[in-house]
């Protein structure tokens, strides 16, 4: 496994690196890591070793994360190919309803490992938006997602906008441009994330700021982040990547649903998320 965690600084979650050890130690003892933590505070020349199979470099945060991965993918070159499965990370891992990672185990793992899958956290709105032209309404979650090296390949950089000038207007009280190639109802759901009371599934963001000139260039970076991640599914999918759900594959695997010799089929986004809110309230009965 090839862990590629990305941070700025260790101000703000000055656990995270500790966390991620931990994580692999509790649920997945059987893998030995190697990680490549990208720090986008630091300057691109800048490494560090910092201990066993653990190395610090400085990173690249023109597109925050996603630009920080790329670093990373580029500082491990040939050398990607060698492991059955890469962690994409942020600092942020544990910060928003990061449950579903206690149920990752081994055999899960298994399951992805050199297949056409992605296994995280899949989120989606309650409406379906546009992107690009490309009608959406789920994706998997980047905070915490494994994939099998190939498919990083495929994607080539996991930076898909980096273009700010397309998207926004300048002026918080309309940040988006009228022609910016993203629904109305994303722009909202983007607004509402960052700034209100969620996007009306009863969660809220763990670190809302209020929209205004203070803040705006804030703004513009984390909606283009929003879109990234989103953006990142959508080519996942166009490249034949699953996005699997973690606690729905926990599910199928605990009640045995499938013993054929041949690899699972990973149904779409709606049947997962119908199945593993079933799989949640059957837990909840037995705990």
């Amino acid at each position: 496994m090839l862990v590629l965690l990305v941070r700025y600084g260790t101000e703000k979650y000055p656990s995270a690196l500790t966390d991620l050890l931990d994580f692999y130690r509790v649920q997945l003892p059987g893998v030995d890591p190697e990680l490549i933590v990208i720090d986008n505070a630091l300057p691109p020349a800048h490494q560090e070793d910092l201990g066993r199979n653990i190395i610090l470099i400085g990173g690249d945060n023109a597109s925050w994360e996603f630009s920080g991965w790329d670093r990373g993918i580029a500082f491990a070159g040939r050398q990607l190919e060698q492991f059955d499965l890469v962690q994409l990370a942020t600092d942020a891992f544990r910060a928003l309803n990061s449950a579903y990672l206690d149920g990752i185990t081994q055999r899960m793992l298994d399951v992805i490992t050199h297949r056409a899958a992605a296994l995280g956290h899949i989120d989606y709105f309650n409406q379906p938006v546009d992107l690009f032209g490309h009608h959406s309404q789920a994706w998997i979650r980047t905070s915490a997602l494994f994939i099998p090296p190939a498919e990083l390949q495929f994607l080539g950089s996991l930076v898909s906008v980096n273009d700010s000038a397309a998207f926004f207007s300048g002026d918080p009280s309309r940040p988006f441009v009228h022609d910016a190639p993203l629904s109305e109802t994303f722009r909202g759901y983007i607004v509402d994330w960052l700034t209100g009371e969620g996007t009306g599934q009863g969660v809220t963001w763990h670190s809302r700021f209020a929209l205004d000139e203070a803040e705006l260039a804030r703004f513009q970076a984390k909606a283009l982040a929003v879109v990234n991640e989103h953006a990142l599914s959508i080519r996942l999918r166009a490249q034949g990547c699953a996005t699997v759900d973690a606690i729905w594959l926990a599910g199928r695997i605990a009640r045995q649903r499938f013993r054929s010799p041949r690899p699972l089929r990973f149904p779409d986004w709606q049947t997962q998320l119908a199945e593993r809110t079933v799989h949640a309230r059957r837990d909840d009965r037995t705990s």
